[in-house]
């Protein structure tokens, strides 16, 4: 079904079966594949792909040369019925690759809204990502990589499958993320290590000098403390009530995962 206002460059492939939205605008030498959701005022550039059973929420921006809803790369993957979801006023620009899921671990690809995708960079099959971040030119993100809201990844940036990448957190260019990176968390380096709290982000986010201070003096207890870093976490939980981005590492910390966390030391104590 496509919409009447929709505007589709005659030298594009639109094939039976795919839904085109409201004003939606596909530029020249386009292909939507048959099972590909358009939403209102989308806009495909040109020379842009959009296959498998994607939906593309609506105001978003996909640029030339673009791979969007391609199948998994993972070599145990079988292709049936998995999805890609892109939200809402998304921009993705030049070369960009986003695969669907695998069947093996839930069949979804999740993508949030008002994210950007600079050149080139790729998300994997499974990842789940939230709203307002940014992947840099030739950011890489493995299979079932979670990228919180709000995070940054420096351009040519590289993170392990499994891998959680917590809210407003800010990753280095060129960095190679192994281990799981708390909220708020800077990393830097290859392999990447933890160099403290992205204060500028926090900042920018409208989080006050008092509350900055008070996520300070909880990671210094968490990282610098005589246990490891969990239980370190576990031990200051109660002097925390009132300060949500405390509150929110230590969650982090707490959670279950198939990755260590990432510390100001190579040699991982988590």
């Amino acid at each position: 079904m496509i919409a009447s206002t929709a505007k589709i460059h005659p030298s594009s492939v639109i094939e039976d079966g795919a839904v085109i939205g409201e004003n939606a605008k596909i530029g020249p030498f386009c292909h939507v594949g048959p099972n590909v959701v358009l939403g209102d005022d989308v806009e495909l550039l040109s020379h842009v792909v959009v296959i498998g059973r994607t939906t593309v929420g609506k105001g978003t921006k996909i640029f030339p040369a673009a791979v969007i809803g391609g199948d998994s790369q993972s070599v145990h993957h079988s292709a049936l019925n998995t999805t890609l979801v892109i939200g809402d006023n998304c921009t993705i620009r030049e070369g960009v690759t986003m695969n669907t899921g695998t069947v093996e671990h839930g069949g979804t690809t999740i993508v949030g809204n008002n994210n950007l995708f600079l050149a080139n960079s790729h998300v994997a099959h499974d990842c789940r990502l939230g709203n307002n971040i940014i992947l840099s030119n030739n950011v890489m993100l493995a299979g079932h990589v979670t990228v919180d809201d709000r995070a940054i990844l420096g351009g040519g940036s590289a993170v392990h499958q499994f891998t959680r990448i917590g809210k407003l957190a800010f990753i280095g260019g060129l960095s190679a993320v192994s281990y799981d990176v708390i909220p708020y968390g800077m990393l830097n380096g290859n392999p990447g290590v933890l160099m403290g709290l992205n204060v500028v982000g926090m900042t920018r986010a409208g989080t006050d000098r008092a509350t900055i201070h008070t996520v300070r003096r909880a990671y210094k207890q968490i990282f610098e403390g005589p246990e490891s870093i969990r239980a370190n976490a576990a031990a200051i939980r109660d002097e925390y009530p009132d300060c949500a981005p405390a509150i929110e590492i230590l969650d982090f910390i707490a959670a279950e995962s198939d990755r260590a966390l990432s510390s100001p030391n190579r040699g991982n104590k988590g």
